[in-house]
């Protein structure tokens, strides 16, 4: 076994190879990027090694620095994770030149599957379905679509080197062909440099199905059965689950064997992924393409076999056999991946960037949480916007997916919007639950999965966010609770206070009466159960509603059965002034001018009511915020404002 390696990659999937290395004994050397100088792999990493700037392209791309890092630390290995040099067969023709192992397939083996066409044409060579299309030299648009004529609409167009979605394009139309043909081969040599396509027919309610191989290289092949990833977006992965539901042993079996011959086709060794398209009305089921590397969504084999799949690459690359041989292997539970990303569903799932204040998780047994991202650290715009991967295993399926929503549940994460109430939601979802999965769930659930009031707060979460600022939660603690902030109080005579809470460039103002630990507004009356540790309980409108809560002085965020509500709060006394001491008023909050008080030249004294603004139904008196003349008031009743808008200039008495 190695005594050190090199991990040339990032985030979760290098802290996920340092894990294992570490329990093996195996001193570790992460590699990063100047924009990474301060990430979780390199604090977990024994030794690092600064590789170049920030874009990928001048840092972990740059197979001859990192060769070089590999030699100048004593690295005998190199673990390239999962994307970047991961499958670059001419990175694992150069380690071996450099007598550095690769931890990966042959050079010969990537090379073989690195092109979709090529790869297509091995698997019928060796018995392996596949999709009936065209993969041939012919290029010609005009013979291309005789092709597709042929083959019968619908068809998929795919750039031979596409993947991650790109290069692909679906037709349902001969009319359309041609249009579309020239956008697929347009993004095809933009974005891999080659523009040739395949043409394959397209299974118009298709499952993921995919199957984990690994070989060693004493010619032993085994199959690590099955995952399922038929939830997608965009043709990008959002959940992976092991074993597929409704997988029958014999469809297992001929699936297993399958992958199993297409592995054996090429030499392989190391972990490998045999991708394979399933029609839903038939069962029947046909090769797509082979990753030649460690996937994303490997935790779930490893919950469901027992395994650490990182560990097998480690041995197979010592040269090593296999540790288990196929009647050795078996399947336990069931699992669930979910891509816990920093983008924002409401916004067509436009990646977040920034500092992630706040990140935490309660795991319980049979939970995981694989990720490069602690609180304190930064998401940023030069790679993928994964903040985590969260696994669940339970005796079934059933019980897995309410272990996953509990996860989901309790993860708080805060500083960037995130998939979070996305992947809640599907875990809710009745069609889900019954395993009744395909391609096209997301689009067909989209309403019910990103429903109109996606991250907005419902009355519930409304109360709870005025109950924590009404009733100074956030405050220290007195000796004396009945007076910490002036809030709490022991008398007959309610407080009246104003709550304005701004959600996703939408602002609510509530105006709200406070009496010991109860407040009450036009739409809810909440009582304090608890406040302590994140979390908070209270009675609303007569319903018990218990939510994570996280406040850093900035934003207020609840997390409520899976839901996320991120809010920026200003809390005033109903009887406050608005005004500044240096006599520009400005409005609190965007609001329409009601009533004006005061004329422009006139005297006016501090606290003088100036004019009254609406906003979410709520009156607001606006004063003077000192004695003075009022030498500005440019506003008339009924003008619309938005927030900090100029309202009044009050020139002060000297």
């Amino acid at each position: 076994m190695f005594s050190k390696i090199l991990i040339a990659n990032r985030g979760e999937i290098a802290c996920r190879v340092i894990r294992t290395a570490k329990r093996l004994g195996i001193q570790t050397v992460a590699v990063y990027s100047e924009v990474d100088a301060g990430a979780l792999h390199v604090r977990m990493a024994d030794e690092a090694v600064l590789i170049g700037p920030a874009p990928s392209s001048q840092s972990y791309l740059k197979s001859d620095v990192i060769l070089k890092a590999a030699q100048q630390t004593g690295a005998q290995a190199i673990h390239p994770g999962y994307g970047f040099l991961s499958e670059n067969a001419d990175f694992s023709k150069a380690c071996k030149k450099a007598g550095i192992v690769f931890i990966g397939p042959s050079e010969k083996s990537i090379n073989a599957m690195g092109l979709k066409d090529e790869a297509k044409a091995i698997m019928e060579k060796a018995g392996v379905p596949t999709v009936p299309g065209y993969k041939g030299a012919n290029q010609e648009a005009k013979f291309l679509k005789e092709q597709a004529d042929k083959i019968g609409y619908p068809v998929l167009i795919k750039a031979v080197a596409g993947g991650g979605g790109k290069g692909m394009r679906l037709v349902e139309k001969s009319a359309d062909f041609l249009d579309l043909l020239g956008n697929c081969q347009r993004e095809g040599k933009a974005s891999f440099g080659n523009d040739h396509v395949l043409i394959e027919k397209y299974i118009t309610k298709p499952r993921h199905i995919e199957m984990q191989v690994f070989g060693d290289t004493h010619g032993n092949v085994v199959h690590l059965f099955e995952r399922d990833c038929s939830l997608q977006r965009r043709h990008q992965k959002v959940v992976e689950e092991a074993p597929a539901p409704g997988m029958t042993d014999k469809m297992r079996k001929a699936m297993g064997d399958a992958a199993v011959k297409a592995a054996e086709a090429i030499d392989y060794y190391g972990a490998g992924t045999i991708e394979f398209i399933v029609d839903t009305a038939t069962n029947d089921f046909y090769f797509m393409e082979m990753n030649t590397r460690l996937q994303v969504e490997h935790p779930v084999t490893e919950m469901i076999t027992g395994l650490d799949l990182v560990e097998w690459q480690l041995r197979v690359a010592a040269g090593e056999k296999l540790p288990l041989a196929q009647k050795d292997l078996s399947i336990n539970g069931h699992a669930f991946e979910v891509r816990f990303y920093a983008e924002d569903p409401a916004q067509n799932f436009l990646p977040q960037t920034g500092p992630v204040r706040h990140f935490s998780y309660v795991l319980d047994d049979g939970m995981r949480v694989d990720t490069g991202i602690e609180a304190g650290d930064k998401v940023t715009s030069f790679y993928d916007p994964m903040i985590a991967k969260l696994i669940v295993w339970d005796k079934d399926r059933a019980d897995a997916a309410a272990k996953m929503l509990h996860l989901l549940s309790a993860t708080k994460l805060t500083g960037l919007n995130t998939n979070q109430e996305f992947l809640a939601a599907i875990f809710r979802e009745k069609d889900f639950l019954k395993g009744d999965v395909d391609t096209g769930f997301i689009p067909r659930h989209e309403k019910t999965l990103m429903p109109a009031d996606y991250g907005q707060p419902r009355v519930e979460e409304l109360a709870l966010a005025c109950l924590y600022y009404a009733l100074d939660l956030g405050a220290e603690e007195t000796d004396d609770p009945w007076t910490a902030g002036g809030s709490w109080r022991s008398g007959v005579t309610p407080a009246s206070r104003i709550v304005e809470l701004s959600v996703r460039d939408q602002n609510f103002a509530v105006k709200l009466s406070v009496q010991g630990r109860t407040i009450r507004s036009a739409d809810f009356e909440a009582s304090l159960a608890a406040c302590a540790d994140g979390h908070i309980e209270a009675l609303v409108n007569g319903h018990r509603i218990a939510a994570g809560i996280v406040a850093d002085g900035k934003a207020l965020s609840i997390f409520h059965q899976g839901r996320v509500v991120h809010m920026h709060p200003k809390m005033h006394d109903a009887d406050d002034d608005h005004g500044a001491s240096n006599g520009r008023i400005v409005t609190p909050m965007p609001g329409r001018v009601v009533s004006i008080l005061v004329k422009k030249g006139e005297s006016v004294e501090k606290g003088q009511p100036l004019l009254i603004m609406e906003s979410m139904k709520v009156e607001i008196t606006i004063r003077a915020g000192c004695a003075g003349r009022v030498e500005d008031l440019s506003v008339a009743v009924n003008d619309q404002l938005p927030d900090g808008a100029l309202l009044a200039q009050i020139a002060a008495k000297e």
